[in-house]
């Protein structure tokens, strides 16, 4: 028996390799945190004598509340202040958007707990002429 001629595998002629250079690299560094130390004062800190007080000695009284006088009673009625009413109209203007804005909801929500209340009251209803019928017989 002859095996015949050998066999020729192909084979791959590949390039001669390439020299890269070696990447310097630089140490790494970090950044240490750091704080500034708290001054806390001693204990027994006092002002030095020789200091004066920067505080006004009188005590000045706030404006007093406007006032409307009230024709043919002769009296007078203090305004609010400017806090009170900015508060007040916040507090109002907010409460009439949000009852604008959720009244569509509310009433959609309301008319389907109807449907659904009154289908389980007349199915209730007809159970119960259901029983009544069929005790009297």
């Amino acid at each position: 028996m002859e095996l015949g001629e050998p066999i020729h595998l192909p084979t791959l002629a590949l390039p001669l390799d390439q020299q890269y250079p070696t990447p310097a690299l630089d140490l790494p560094t970090a950044d240490i945190p750091s704080y500034k130390p708290l001054v806390i004062p001693p204990s027994d800190l006092r002002k030095p004598k020789e200091t004066k007080s920067k505080t006004k000695e009188t005590t000045e009284q706030p404006p007093p509340p406007p006032k409307i006088e009230v024709p043919y009673f002769n009296f007078e009625v203090p305004l609010p202040t400017t806090e009170v009413v900015m508060a007040a109209t916040y507090a109002a203007v907010s409460a009439v958007a949000v009852t604008t804005f959720a009244q569509p909801f509310f009433n959609t929500i309301k008319k389907q707990l109807q449907k659904l209340i009154q289908g389980k009251v007349d199915k209730w209803k007809q159970n119960q002429q259901k029983r009544k019928t069929s005790s009297q017989k």
